[in-house]
């Protein structure tokens, strides 16, 4: 009688462990995609509510604190400091929401969707396009909000080759990272259950995308930033290491399904990848010069593909529809992969 009261037990056990986990897999998928409708309908959140503006702001009273102390370490201090109190911001937010679960959903997928920015990115592409057709000074203006280098003398062929960087690059740390140690996680805690286990869900890819904007407000070696920035940017180049060379072969992938020149992109991507300073930047640029049978040039610095044809602003609309492409199939496969876990699970 005692050995069929545990067997009992052991199946009501597991059938509750059964639901739990299904409903944290349907979360996980929902969550992402809703996430992923806000941004591509409603694009980024207010600038005053933004996370990525707030954590901006975090890093300025941080580096206002510690830019005086003249070696690495500040820079090591800043990123413990700016974490500590981001992650409480998120956690006082998670605890507010947490006594209801669909305002806790609701909540979630909005500040999901601040973790990438697949709108912005494709839109102000298409916006130095747009530009290109009116005034090439024009076009140079919205340029430079993209890239560093001085763009006031940039002919056409290098504003559209600039374009191209800055979309392709952005593809890893724009969406790719994010939504992959989303899923990651997320996996791990089908497998292995925590406690306030949605919290640490959210919390990967915000801590990620704290890590990426500490690396684009302070990962430069100029003299002011030399030292502060070097933890920063290091933390970012081994967070970028692995999704980049992901998102590579994904736009493989969708260079072949859109009739461009896959062949070309892998070899390119092969041959150039690492021309770039980044040890991660060049994954996707490179292969995407190589999809499209053009050269990505950025003077004193890199060339990436080979000079196969002249360099056009309709280059911009297909490196557009690959990258647009590379994210919706990187999704697609990423949700599939993790069903199977869940279904093997």
């Amino acid at each position: 009688m005692i050995e069929y009261n545990n067997l009992i037990n052991d199946i009501i056990t597991t059938k509750i462990s059964t639901i739990t986990s299904l409903k944290l897999f349907l979360f996980i998928i929902f969550a992402l995609l809703i996430s992923f409708i806000i941004d591509m309908i409603f694009g980024e959140l207010p600038t005053r509510i933004h996370p990525v503006v707030i954590i901006g702001s975090i890093i300025d009273f941080f580096k206002k604190m510690f830019i005086n102390i003249k070696n690495r370490l500040s820079g090591l201090f800043l990123v413990l400091g700016v974490y500590a109190v981001s992650i409480i911001i998120l956690y006082v937010i998670y605890l507010i929401c947490s006594f209801n679960i669909a305002l806790l959903f609701i909540v979630f997928a909005i500040l999901l969707s601040s973790t990438f920015s697949v709108n912005m990115l494709l839109k102000t592409a298409v916006d130095v396009k747009d530009a290109l057709d009116e005034s090439i000074d024009k076009a140079r203006q919205l340029v430079s909000y993209l890239v560093s280098r001085d763009t006031d003398e940039l002919t056409e062929s290098f504003i559209v080759s600039a374009t191209i960087e800055s979309l392709t690059e952005n593809i890893t740390d724009s969406y790719i990272a994010p939504v992959l140690y989303y899923f990651i996680f997320g996996a791990m805690i089908l497998y292995h259950p925590i406690d306030n286990q949605l919290f640490y869900l959210l919390l990967v890819p915000m801590a990620y995308r704290i890590a990426n904007t500490l690396d684009a407000m302070l990962g430069y070696k100029t003299d002011e930033l030399v030292n502060i920035g070097f933890f920063p940017a290091k933390i970012d180049d081994i967070l970028n290491f692995i999704p980049s060379r992901i998102a590579g072969i994904f736009i493989v992938i969708s260079t072949y399904l859109l009739n461009l020149d896959g062949k070309n992109a892998y070899k390119i991507m092969m041959r150039d990848a690492r021309k770039c300073p980044s040890p991660n930047s060049g994954y996707t640029m490179a292969t995407t010069a190589g999809a499209l049978n053009i050269q990505l040039i950025k003077k004193d610095t890199y060339i990436l593909g080979d000079d196969n044809k002249n360099i056009t602003k309709e280059d911009i609309s297909k490196a557009v529809r690959l990258s647009k492409l590379t994210i919706y199939l990187f999704t697609l496969v990423v949700i599939l992969l993790f069903t199977l876990i869940y279904v093997i699970l």
